[in-house]
């Protein structure tokens, strides 16, 4: 069995606040440089803000925006084990009030739900065609004037209607921050 993998939350109420989720093919936690500048962009202070974080994963995005006041957060992770996990750590964080876990497939969910948002957050599995699949779904997700981070495999300029605004690289990781053109 595979040691759980720490993931320390950088910034807002929690910040140096260790959690715990498990190793798991494909899962890779956006690394905290990355998520530093990405909240640089958005600003430090989410209070009130609706967002999403598609791809929960390690829930690393998700519970950064959390701490930073978002007046709620939907995570949506359909593996069993991830999900277990960030279960855990809403429990840990007392974020039972603020932090809301779906177990759907995320095309699923962002066919199905009713709501925008003012933050999505989307970081796939990489080379699985989940970019392809989910692009229809966006327009309806993302609120007028709301903004939508991007992980990818290779640079994006524009998807699903929305254009990439800021944008860097990590590695092997491009990322970006895209808005309605």
């Amino acid at each position: 069995m595979n040691a759980p993998c720490p993931l320390r939350i950088i910034g807002g109420a929690w910040r140096r606040r260790l959690l715990r989720f498990p190793a798991r093919a494909g899962l890779r936690p956006t690394p905290d440089r990355v998520r530093e500048t990405l909240f640089n962009w958005l600003g430090q202070d989410l209070s009130g803000r609706l967002c999403l974080d598609l791809f929960a994963g390690s829930g690393a995005l998700g519970f950064e925006a959390a701490s930073r006041g978002a007046a709620r957060v939907i995570m949506v992770e359909r593996d069993g084990k991830a999900r277990a996990a960030l279960r855990d750590s809403i429990r840990q964080l007392g974020a039972d009030a603020t932090v809301e876990l779906s177990g759907m497939d995320a095309v699923e969910f962002a066919a199905a739900t009713r709501e925008t948002f003012d933050v999505v957050f989307v970081d796939p599995p990489y080379r699985q065609g989940w970019l392809e699949r989910l692009e229809p779904c966006l327009p309806r997700l993302v609120k007028k004037d709301g903004l939508l981070y991007l992980e990818a495999e290779r640079p994006v300029t524009t998807w699903g209607g929305l254009t990439a605004v800021r944008h860097g690289r990590a590695g092997q990781v491009f990322y970006h921050l895209l808005l309605e053109a």
